[in-house]
């Protein structure tokens, strides 16, 4: 089978209009290219909403704001990651700004913002694309991202349009969520292997909200009620600090996602760095959380979207992906979604040992799915139970005992 491509300049779509800018009090691109901030604009950058996506640049911009400064050139084009320094002009489908404490900050039009560049696929939001210059654009995602819209469900609001100010720099440099991520991204082929020693599970799903976030966090729920360290992380997607809170919340003792390795977003990135992500992070989980602390008895991996998405189905068939994931899980959103996605899989060579997700909140279209496949097909919250997480994890034969 083909997989979709979903490579940003096969897409040939013109981005959608943004609204003229508000005007500026302080325009900060009268001023040189490169300043640093004055003490007012120091604390303009200090008193700014922060976004969940750049809460590490954010910290430290606390811990020092007169170390940063602004390029303010509009012709320039700006990295994945690179932070910007924003204001809200209209508010459409992002009302609300994602803390890096993961409050909703409540937005209000002229609000001046601190988020990161970043391309965005969501199959029930938006397509949204890495800017070519720091003129206006829009805020794509409630976790922090910049980019221009250039598709979007029919069920959703036009995207809320902020104007950048000019892009962080300290010490001379451009600001990067990556300068500040508490883990450098590293070449799968020069990590050291931990993942491939820990019980691996990937939990994919038919599309977006087909109840993989769930699943995972209740597997990883069940398996810490059987007794086990369980570590979890979200690899691919468009950040937001939901997904990695519920994990911690179903008992995970340590959770990541990729904007913990300086990315607000894996979509549109080239496939070599989704694929070293995934390892990356694989090879964090495995490993033990704390100096001295037990290694993992099993490492739970979220992937996003579904397996008709570019990144995820170049994944699935890549060989770092089946050297290091040990089962994958399976989460539909209706019978025919799991019947498809199961075959789907399978024609990747890649089998899933259960079925779950949105589809089993209906008793009906669980019996459905069961009719139509030869895999177990578990309700998402009998997943909380420690014998059918155990069994659903494959984990009978470790010799682990249950608690």
């Amino acid at each position: 089978m083909s997989i979709l491509d979903t490579s940003p300049e096969l897409h040939g779509l013109d981005a959608r209009p943004v609204a003229r800018p508000v005007a500026t009090p302080l325009r900060l691109d009268a001023v040189p290219a490169t300043v640093r901030l004055p003490d007012a604009a120091a604390r303009r950058v200090l008193r700014a909403k922060k976004a969940y996506s750049t809460r590490f640049v954010a910290a430290a911009i606390e811990r020092d704001p007169a170390a940063f400064g602004l390029v303010t050139d509009l012709a320039r084009a700006p990295r994945p990651g690179d932070v910007v320094l924003a204001r809200v002009v209209t508010i459409g489908q992002h009302r609300r700004l994602e803390s890096p404490a993961s409050r909703r900050q409540t937005l209000f039009e002229g609000d001046e913002i601190v988020v990161a560049y970043g391309s965005r696929y969501a199959a029930d939001q938006f397509l949204a694309l890495l800017p070519e210059d720091l003129g206006p654009c829009h805020l794509a995602a409630a976790g922090g991202l910049a980019s221009r819209v250039v598709d979007q469900h029919a069920a959703i609001k036009d995207a809320t349009v902020i104007e950048p100010l000019g892009l962080l720099t300290s010490g001379g440099s451009i600001v990067n969520l990556a300068d500040h991520a508490p883990y450098p991204l590293r070449a799968a082929e020069n990590l050291a292997g931990n993942a491939t020693r820990v019980p691996v599970i990937a939990v994919i799903g038919t599309s977006m909200n087909s109840g993989k976030s769930t699943t995972l966090a209740c597997l990883a729920h069940g398996l810490t009620a059987a007794g086990l360290t369980v570590h979890a992380g979200k690899a691919t997607g468009t950040g937001a600090g939901n997904d990695a809170l519920h994990f911690v919340d179903a008992g995970a003792e340590h959770v990541v996602d990729f904007t913990d390795f300086g990315l607000p977003s894996t979509f549109g990135l080239p496939f070599e760095d989704v694929r070293d992500v995934f390892a990356t992070m694989a090879d964090v989980l495995a490993s033990p959380a704390r100096p001295g602390g037990p290694v993992p008895d099993v490492v739970l991996i979220e992937i996003a979207d579904g397996v008709y998405q570019g990144e995820t189905g170049r994944l699935l068939v890549d060989d770092t992906f089946r050297s290091v994931v040990d089962r994958v899980v399976f989460a539909a959103g209706d019978a025919l979604g799991a019947s498809g996605g199961v075959a789907a899989l399978r024609a990747l060579g890649c089998d899933p040992s259960l079925v779950s997700g949105v589809l089993t909140a209906s008793p009906l279209a669980t019996a459905e799915a069961r009719r139509a496949l030869d895999v177990d097909v578990v309700p998402t919250y009998d997943l909380c139970l420690p014998d059918v997480a155990w069994a659903a994890a494959g984990l009978q034969a470790t010799g682990h005992a249950v608690a």
